[in-house]
């Protein structure tokens, strides 16, 4: 059955009747978890469970579980540090940060895939240039060779798990000060400025197959006057026919102002997909979810479904009881301690 091109969110810890009514609408594609949504190990399976079989069809299940202040899922999972941490050992102990990498990116994707959850979004490949709080401990580094190589290793890490990874914020969300969540950022440099920045890391891990992307939702003004999640030129031009992208493209949310731009809820669905997406993400706002189901025309692409059947990987058997876990949490435990350390010293 064709997967449908939105990805929705859920009201609480169960699934309620208006819950339901959105996952079985043929443009329902899947869900984004997130804190609320969770509130033990026991719940979030019978959650799981209850979401497979009222869809009763290939659904993608999704969270944001980078590490660090973006874990929607604490009690019961490992704390997965910051990937600045790994940013920092790499300057340090270059072998040990791309070992650490590989394990916590099979540690958080193997947690996840034992409760069938098939995604987290991650990982961020912005730059750290020190000028963007909300990506800051988030990006591994601010030299693209080096985030490429630790994001390698942990990319490599979560496919042993049957996990596809996800690159963001494309083209680079690292050099505006403003948070899209809140407004609409806007990136003043030239193309040939991101270029030898920002897109090294995108552009090195698609050629090893990077399974999806999700763009920013900033305007790089001297490049197009469109956000790169409502932009044929990034989306089409630049990641399909000159970085040779043939994954999926995930929108950002599109309830956040930074999406704004492009006008009311449908009119921005109808805009990420005119300009290169495959599925779009509306989040905490149930209303905007409706009227997006509402707005899909039937019937749904199948050349995108099939894009997006491809990207699931495959189920694997996965021991969270031997050593290797153990090991791997250990190595979590050390750059969660490294990130507390850093946050005392720094208030």
């Amino acid at each position: 059955m064709t997967i449908g091109p939105v990805m929705l969110d859920l009201v609480g810890t169960t699934l309620l009747d208006e819950d339901i009514e959105r996952l079985v609408h043929p443009a329902s594609g899947g869900i984004i978890l997130f804190s609320r949504n969770y509130e033990s190990p026991e719940q979030l399976h019978r959650l799981i469970s209850r979401v497979r079989k009222v869809a009763g069809r290939e659904y993608i299940i999704a969270v944001d579980h980078e590490g660090g202040r973006v874990q929607r899922f604490r009690n019961g999972f490992t704390r997965i540090p910051p990937m600045a941490w790994l940013g920092d050992l790499y300057q340090k102990e270059k072998s040990k940060a791309l070992e650490y990498a590989h394990e916590l990116g099979w540690l958080m994707a193997a947690e996840l895939r034992d409760y069938d959850i098939d995604i987290s979004f991650a990982p961020v490949l912005d730059l750290d240039f020190g000028i963007c709080d909300v990506i800051g401990d988030r990006a591994f580094q601010s030299d693209p060779l080096i985030v490429t190589n630790l994001a390698g290793a942990f990319i490599a890490g979560m496919h042993e798990v049957g996990m596809p990874a996800t690159g963001k914020h494309f083209p680079g969300h690292g050099a505006v000060s403003g948070d899209s969540h809140l407004e609409l950022p806007v990136d003043s440099r030239l193309f040939v400025e991101i270029g030898m920045a920002d897109l090294i890391p995108f552009e090195r891990l698609v050629q090893k197959g990077l399974d999806a992307i999700m763009p920013a939702h900033v305007i790089y003004e001297s490049c197009d006057p469109n956000p790169a999640g409502f932009s044929p030129y990034w989306l089409q031009q630049v990641l399909r026919k000159q970085l040779g992208f043939d994954g999926v493209i995930f929108s950002d949310d599109l309830t956040m102002e930074g999406a704004a731009f492009a006008g009311t809820y449908p009119e921005r669905a109808n805009a990420a997909f005119t300009a290169g997406c495959d599925m779009v993400l509306v989040c905490n706002n149930q209303q905007a979810a409706e009227q997006v189901l509402e707005s899909i025309k039937l019937p749904l692409d199948e050349q995108v479904s099939a894009r997006l059947e491809k990207m699931l990987g495959a189920h694997v058997e996965i021991d969270l009881t031997g050593h290797r876990w153990m090991k791997a949490v250990e190595i979590a435990a050390e750059g969660v301690n490294w990130a507390q350390e850093r946050e005392c010293d720094e208030s």
